[in-house]
């Protein structure tokens, strides 16, 4: 029994650091969604930019889906002042999609600030706690350019060994993401690529 109970305090020590480390990171990603409920998620102004999002986005969709081609073939003279004037809708569509994505841009810098604030405040107190230690192992070598984060700070030359950083990285990237999706707080579908700072119109250039 005692021979038992030793052998299995190396097993449940080696993983220990890691599931802290997991542990906490959900429990900050909760946080973090929590947070954003209180300043965005609930809000009026929020509601509203998502659902014109969500509506600009379906009719945006409906106006690129193309036409019947039997029916533009037989007559295609009348049709080609209409396809300017679609496009020019769909010009007017994509301008008011935009701005709303920017809009909701905006309206989530508020939360983002704070979310920022705790995650720092989080990272420096596992820094603390697994400074220069190694939490976790990866099973295989990994490529030298990951390399470079995953075993960032650890003394000795293990490959395999793997950092707080990296995995409290990897927790926070995929854990936080898939809560968004659960909760249904993703972005809007018409939101992808859009921010603060929107890449600019090859139309205009």
């Amino acid at each position: 029994m005692a021979t038992m109970s030793s052998s299995m305090l190396p097993l449940s020590g080696r993983y220990a650091d890691s599931l802290v480390v997991v542990a906490i990171s959900v429990f900050t990603a909760f946080l973090c969604e929590f947070i954003s409920w209180i300043l965005i998620y609930r809000t009026s102004s929020y509601k509203s930019l998502k659902s014109s999002i969500d509506k600009a986005s379906r009719k945006l969709e409906s106006m690129k889906t193309p036409s019947n081609p039997t029916s533009s073939s037989s007559n295609p003279n009348p049709n080609a002042p209409s396809k300017k004037s679609r496009s020019k809708k769909i010009d007017r569509v994509e301008t008011s999609l935009k701005e709303s994505t920017r809009d909701l841009s905006l309206s989530k810098f508020k939360s983002g600030m704070v979310v920022a604030v705790v995650l720092f405040a989080v990272f420096t107190l596992l820094n603390s706690l697994f400074e220069g230690k190694a939490v976790a192992k990866i099973p295989f070598a990994p490529a030298s350019f990951v390399l470079k984060m995953s075993h960032r700070g650890l003394p000795g030359d293990d490959p395999t060994d793997c950092s707080m950083a990296f995995l409290y990285l990897l927790c926070s990237m995929s854990i936080r993401t898939n809560l968004q999706k659960f909760l249904g707080f993703s972005p809007p579908r018409g939101a992808a690529g859009g921010g603060l700072f929107p890449m600019p119109d090859p139309k205009t250039s």
